[in-house]
């Protein structure tokens, strides 16, 4: 079933909406990104990883940016689709703490992403995130002596059967 494009006044609702989730992240002012969901919802397809609810997502924001104080997005492209906007940007920071088990590396990373704000009406539920992790831990790990770099990509590694943590 094909539902039809939102109409202007539903569009312009929406990526305020967006436009302020990601200026508040920025700031680092959470409280005010959660406000932009009746129930906060980030999915990172990368990783499989899920933080579903206010404190889920709050430990997640903790997370991140313990490994990257100063991380920070720049919108490329915003574009409408029936239940979305969908956002292309870049996500920068500086690796100073601890990621997943792997020790900072002071190490800065720009990484091209895109992330999904899937809508129900004019309501946000959830932030669906797609990016190349290859491509940001290679920039995390450039300059790494070969034996660091070996021991980085077995504690991110660890143990496959072990639930994991917030990535970026």
């Amino acid at each position: 079933m094909h539902t039809p494009i939102p109409d202007a006044e539903l569009r312009a609702r929406r990526e305020r909406i967006v436009l302020d989730h990601f200026a508040d992240e920025v700031r680092q002012d959470f409280d005010a990104v959660l406000s932009t969901f009746p129930h906060p919802r980030y999915e990172l397809i990368a990783t499989g990883h899920v933080f579903d609810g206010h404190d889920d997502v709050r430990r997640y924001y903790a997370q991140s940016r313990q490994a990257f104080p100063d991380q920070r997005s720049e919108i490329i492209q915003l574009r409408h689709a029936d239940d979305a906007v969908v956002v292309e940007f870049w996500l920068l920071g500086t690796h100073r703490g601890n990621l997943n088990g792997l020790p900072p590396t002071g190490n800065p990373f720009r990484c091209r992403m895109t992330a999904f704000f899937l809508f129900d009406g004019d309501r946000l539920a959830c932030e669906r995130i797609y990016y190349d992790s290859l491509s940001m831990l290679r920039q995390l790990l450039a300059g790494l002596p070969a034996e660091r770099r070996h021991q980085a990509i077995e504690a991110l590694l660890g143990d496959a059967r072990a639930p994991a943590t917030a990535t970026a």
